[in-house]
């Protein structure tokens, strides 16, 4: 599963991003991918591990909702279930 979300530009300044991407490891567990950054600037990846696939679903779940609460828009999706 895959999001990214984007601030709406203010000024002159590049929007900023934050890309979620829930993806299953070699040893069966889950990562959860947090990229954030400034579009054309630095980039901060983070990555939390998750035994269960319910937990790592709901982590991103919860990042995404978080997100969306600061003011960031959804721009793409890749393998969401539809609602």
């Amino acid at each position: 599963m895959r999001v990214l979300l984007q601030q709406p530009p203010s000024g002159k300044e590049a929007p900023r991003y934050v890309q979620l991407t829930l993806v299953p490891d070699l040893l069966g567990g889950w990562e959860l991918l947090r990229e954030s950054g400034q579009t054309g600037g630095r980039v901060q990846l983070r990555r939390e591990l998750f035994l269960q696939h319910d937990e790592a679903r709901d982590a991103f779940e919860k990042a995404r909702d978080a997100q969306i609460k600061r003011g960031f828009q959804v721009m793409f999706t890749s393998g969401l279930p539809q609602p």
